[in-house]
């Protein structure tokens, strides 16, 4: 097979979490560009439809915009069954929503402690079950969950202190591998992204600040994110040019784990 061929994504579905603004639009926008279709889900139907106007405009596929509330699992279903009923199949499973709570530790609150954990990690957990229950019928899919640095390595406090954000991306981590594991069986693959800092709404009140400083000098090549550099993994993860990829965390990270 050519090397066009292993990275095109021609007539595939991909459902998007998040997938309206930032790296969530990103990662969509470049899986567009290679060829697949998009659903485009968050909680903001304006900011879908949106996106998906721009992407069928610009791109000439298709791009539907769905409203869902991924703490939710009735939301989540209905997700993946419009996904069915418009496309007839879900080749590739991003979940990508997530929010952070940023405050000390030893502060925390509960409300920000339940609501990073409902959003990010049990919002990956219906993801996967609900895209999972439909790949195994097909006999095939990918999932590509969205991780972080900061799920992987402590961070220091005048840098980031989100412990919520952190234990639910460490959380997706493990979750990754471990239905890599168990779901290999039934063809499916399960990846995940573990992005560095990227300008976002999540990371608003960091970059640009005192804490943006500290973080840069723990960042080998001294930049941000960029508007392309999640692309690239998002469409790999997701092509049958990881086929044989499994259970993997692949950072994006501008070397901030090698540090």
């Amino acid at each position: 097979m050519s090397i066009q061929k292993l990275f095109d994504l021609s007539g595939r579905v991909a459902v998007v979490t998040g997938g309206s603004v930032g790296i969530g639009q990103q990662m969509a926008e470049g899986l567009a560009e290679a060829g697949a279709n998009v659903v485009l889900a968050a909680r903001r139907l304006e900011r879908c439809e949106e996106a998906a106007d721009k992407i069928i405009k610009e791109l000439g596929v298709k791009a539907l915009p769905v409203a869902c509330d991924v703490s939710s699992q009735e939301s989540v279903i209905n997700l993946i069954a419009t996904t069915i009923k418009e496309f007839g199949k879900i080749d590739i499973m991003f979940n990508n929503a997530g929010v952070v709570w940023g405050e000390a530790a030893v502060d925390h609150k509960l409300k920000g402690w339940k609501k990073c954990l409902d959003i990010n990690l049990n919002g990956c957990f219906f993801g996967c079950q609900e895209a999972g229950r439909e790949m195994i019928k097909q006999g095939y899919g990918k999932i590509i969950n969205i991780s972080s640095v900061t799920g992987i390595v402590g961070a220091e406090a005048e840098a980031t202190d989100a412990l919520g954000y952190t234990v639910s991306k460490g959380g997706i981590a493990i979750m990754t591998k471990d239905l890599a594991v168990k779901w290999a069986r039934y063809g499916i693959n399960v990846n995940a992204i573990c992005p560095g800092y990227f300008p976002s709404e999540i990371t608003q009140y960091t970059i640009g600040t005192s804490m943006g400083d500290r973080l840069m000098t723990h960042i080998p090549m001294k930049r941000w994110g960029g508007d392309e550099d999640l692309k690239g993994a998002a469409v790999y993860l997701s092509s049958d040019a990881s086929n044989y990829v499994t259970g993997h965390i692949l950072a994006v990270d501008g070397g901030y784990l090698a540090m």
